[in-house]
């Protein structure tokens, strides 16, 4: 059962990785480490510690629990999470107008586009 653990996380970090477009050797430079041990880590043939795989969440920038969501449920709304972040990192380098107009584009693909207006009148 625990190397079951250690190939489901492992799993889960080369997942998270390639999503990421990053190399064992990017992410290893990232975290701290050398490539050939994350290679381990993703084969399940280390018994990574926790601070360890807080280090490599911190590098694939997920939080650690995403780590374990190697559910297929826990899965897909994780990808939507790492969507959305992606979303609000291309967001911030915007300009409030700009950013006014893609919240105002999603209202409209969504529907409702009145339910969440500031300016509503009574």
């Amino acid at each position: 059962m625990a190397n079951d653990i250690l190939k489901l996380v492992g799993q889960r970090i080369r997942s998270l990785r390639k999503e990421r477009g990053l190399s064992q050797e990017q992410l290893g430079e990232k975290g701290g480490f050398h490539y050939s041990y994350i290679g381990q880590v993703e084969r399940g043939e280390k018994n990574v510690s926790l601070l360890n795989l807080a280090k490599i969440s911190e590098a694939l920038e997920v939080s650690l629990s995403q780590l374990f969501a190697y559910v297929d449920g826990e899965e897909r709304r994780t990808d939507s999470e790492n969507d959305l972040r992606e979303i609000l990192a291309a967001l911030r380098d915007q300009k409030p107008d700009q950013v006014r107009m893609v919240r105002n584009v999603v209202r409209e693909i969504l529907g409702d586009g009145d339910q969440y207006s500031t300016n509503k009148r009574s």
